[in-house]
């Protein structure tokens, strides 16, 4: 060949190489960002507040647990009063019996965080607080914003302070498991370490990766939790099983140990009444859910639901396992949708392909 022909060819190859990378060089368009639904991202609006009590703990750690048993016993004795009268009556979500108790256990932890040898009497209290709190809200419309804000306040306000004062006491001196409500069940059960777990229980978790920080954080209401899995039991092996749905492999069936293995900051676990209609009717109704969906997993692929249409049981986010499994025999899990209003988390989360902005987020079962 001559060497001017293969110049040119060179030259011809360099020039469209050039060429392909300024194309592909060029950003694809970002996707389309859908409207998030009509809301307002709750905020505390109280920074007064934290830093009251934040110099209420320092000045707490000067005193001493000698001179701060008075007013530690005096709170929680006044809590006390509080929660028998909730026990007692029915109030609206407006009321400022909440209010006060909000207060009171914000103070008092900045006590206990002092003293950490009253840490149980103050789980005990947060505990308490919050099942009271949802047998309160029984009555409630979940859709209400005054009801939902105070639901927030204190069940995740009530959290967040118990995990603080928590971070304040010597390593191991808290339990890794607090019970709350003990609630029967006849369904198929299998014991994991210390907890006996039923067929039909739903897994409430909060996972250690970047996504599951915006499922827990990117809503109207932000959250503890990222994660819900539906328990199972086989009735006659007692084998358990976990049927949950992940982002790159959609819905799968999960050995316990695989599921522990898969990072877990807190797991909370649910359990349906037995004075709901449904279970006075069926008691083994949740182990029919659960049964249900292991069974759906074994008939076909379920792909993950990346636009979160939760009314949809064709593809499924992990929500969807559980409320898809117990929608059909009549049980509906979440009383209120969750709502992504912000812009920022909308466009976030529209990358990740996410198109319905009203929907079913862990925190809020």
């Amino acid at each position: 060949m001559h060497p001017t022909n293969r110049k040119k060819i060179l030259v011809g190859i360099l020039l469209a190489s050039i060429f392909f990378f300024m194309l592909l060089s060029i950003p694809a368009p970002d996707p389309p960002i859908a409207k998030g639904v009509a809301g307002k991202p709750f905020t505390w609006r109280q920074d007064a507040t934290w830093n009251a009590l934040e110099a209420s703990f320092r000045q707490a750690r000067n005193i001493g647990c000698d001179g701060l048993k008075e007013p530690i016993d005096a709170g929680f004795r006044q809590d006390k009063r509080y929660l028998a009268t909730l026990a007692t009556s029915q109030f609206r979500p407006g009321a400022t019996i909440f209010t006060e108790l909000e207060k009171n256990i914000f103070s008092l932890g900045t006590m206990v965080a002092a003293c950490p040898e009253r840490l149980q009497d103050y789980i005990d209290l947060v505990t308490r607080t919050r099942s009271l709190l949802k047998s309160q809200s029984e009555h409630w419309d979940m859709n209400d914003h005054v009801a939902r804000d105070r639901l927030y306040r204190l069940i995740y306000g009530g959290r967040a302070a118990l995990e603080e004062v928590m971070l304040q006491s010597p390593a191991g001196s808290y339990p890794g498991l607090i019970l709350a409500d003990k609630v029967p069940s006849v369904t198929p059960s299998y014991t994991f370490r210390t907890l006996n777990l039923h067929s039909g229980d739903i897994l409430v978790s909060r996972g250690g990766a970047p996504t599951s920080a915006l499922i827990a954080r990117g809503n109207d209401y932000p959250g503890n939790f990222s994660h819900v899995a539906l328990f199972y039991v086989e009735e006659k092996t007692g084998e358990p099983a976990i049927i949950e749905s992940h982002i790159e492999r959609g819905v799968v069936i999960s050995r316990v140990d695989e599921y522990i293995r898969d990072k877990k900051l807190r797991i909370m676990v649910l359990r349906l009444r037995p004075d709901l209609l449904h279970l006075n009717n069926d008691p083994m109704l949740p182990h029919k859910a659960a049964q249900r969906a292991y069974e759906d997993v074994k008939a076909r692929h379920i792909p993950y639901d990346f636009e979160m249409d939760y009314k949809d049981p064709s593809k499924q986010f992990c929500s969807e396992v559980a409320s898809s499994a117990y929608r059909p025999l009549g049980v509906e899990l979440w009383k209120g949708t969750t709502h992504m209003s912000s812009p920022g988390v909308v466009k976030w989360l529209s990358y990740f392909g996410v198109t319905h902005f009203e929907t079913q987020a862990p925190a809020d079962l």
